[in-house]
């Protein structure tokens, strides 16, 4: 599928758990390599009914994961259900002289290994180092109003603003930054974002989600 020219310049600003990852998450692919996914559901559901805040998950969830190594975040990370194009996508933003960004609450350690594949800039929470010898920080682990805060230092970076950002994630984490950024696209979304979006796309190929950015204009 060929992929659409977007006359401008622009920050692309892409979401990871349930966005980039279809339908699942760093923390549900890391937790599968630890045999605790059951454990790691239940914290996932508490977080959702607003239970649990985000600094309070990552201690939980650390608490699961204090036998994690480099390894099975490598095998976490390769297994995981990635939606096809992505490296695609990114190559063509990056070939027209626009930029693209991933701002995760998830793990930075898994988050930074996109950085690989072609992203200008992969921001997650701060986790201590695999395998885990100190003890997690909550100061480090970001918020929903956080993936603002970064996509304005982006935004300072590049030399752009957030009138020149497009948004793509799938729920309520992403709703402040769809909020203030001009054009979005729901990814697999649920209603705290599809109802806001720009544009909304429901499958499995970041392609096809990236050529709905044509038509935020």
């Amino acid at each position: 599928m060929p992929l659409r020219s977007i006359p401008m310049t622009r920050l692309h600003l892409f979401d990871l758990d349930g966005t980039l990852i279809h339908g699942s998450a760093a923390a549900v692919e890391i937790s599968r390599q630890l045999g605790v996914e059951r454990e790691i559901d239940e914290l996932e559901r508490e977080f959702a009914a607003g239970g649990l805040s985000t600094a309070r998950f990552a201690e939980r969830a650390c608490a699961l994961w204090g036998e994690l190594t480099e390894a099975q975040v490598a095998a976490a990370f390769e297994g995981a259900p990635w939606l096809r194009g992505i490296r695609e996508v990114w190559a063509d933003i990056r070939a027209r002289g626009e930029r693209c960004a991933v701002i995760s609450l998830s793990p930075g350690f898994f988050v930074e290994r996109l950085l690989e594949w072609g992203a200008d800039a992969a921001h997650g929470s701060a986790w201590p180092s695999v395998p885990f010898r100190e003890r997690l920080d909550p100061a480090g682990i970001l918020t929903p109003a956080a993936k603002v805060r970064i996509a304005d230092e982006l935004c300072g970076k590049f030399g752009l603003t957030r009138a020149d950002c497009v948004a793509y994630g799938d729920s309520m984490s992403d709703a402040e930054l769809f909020a203030v950024v001009p054009f979005s696209v729901a990814v697999n979304a649920d209603h705290h974002v599809s109802e806001i979006a720009s544009s909304r796309y429901s499958g499995n190929d970041l392609r096809e989600a990236y050529e709905l950015a044509g038509n935020c204009t």
